[in-house]
């Protein structure tokens, strides 16, 4: 991360280390407050679609992210895929936003979690998210 990635970031706020699909649109960001996890991004051009506002599949890749790190922790770090997860997008990011979710654990049994959690920014709802997390036993 540049220097002038860092000073956009709000202070507290720490990036993740995603090689993988994430190093592509991200960083994401994570910080721990009073015990729950948080996570952000901010939306850059990279993130818009043809009208210019934030593209849809950007904050559901950022939702997947976010929850998943939720659930793997819930299942102490066993692996977990995304089964299911649904959307209802009620506002719009736009370029330049601070994105933001607090996933929260529903349901936990012995092979699948239910999670959900509501994207916002600048306090401004932008999409409920729910998902189902199938738990891996090697």
């Amino acid at each position: 991360m540049t220097d002038e990635e860092r000073a956009a970031f709000p202070d507290g706020w720490e990036a993740f280390t995603d090689p993988g699909f994430i190093a592509h649109v991200g960083p994401v960001y994570h910080r721990t407050v009073a015990g729950t996890k948080e996570f952000a991004f901010r939306t850059d051009e990279r993130h818009g679609n043809l009208v210019g506002i934030v593209h849809g599949g950007m904050l559901l890749t950022f939702a997947d992210r976010a929850l998943s790190i939720v659930v793997r922790e819930a299942c102490d770090g066993a692996r977990a895929v995304t089964i299911e997860m649904s959307s209802q997008f009620v506002g719009a990011a736009q370029i330049g936003d601070l994105v933001e979710t607090v996933p929260e654990i529903v349901r936990k049994t012995a092979s699948l979690v239910f999670v959900r959690g509501t994207l916002t920014s600048g306090g401004r709802p932008l999409a409920a998210v729910t998902g189902i997390w199938k738990v891996l036993r090697d």
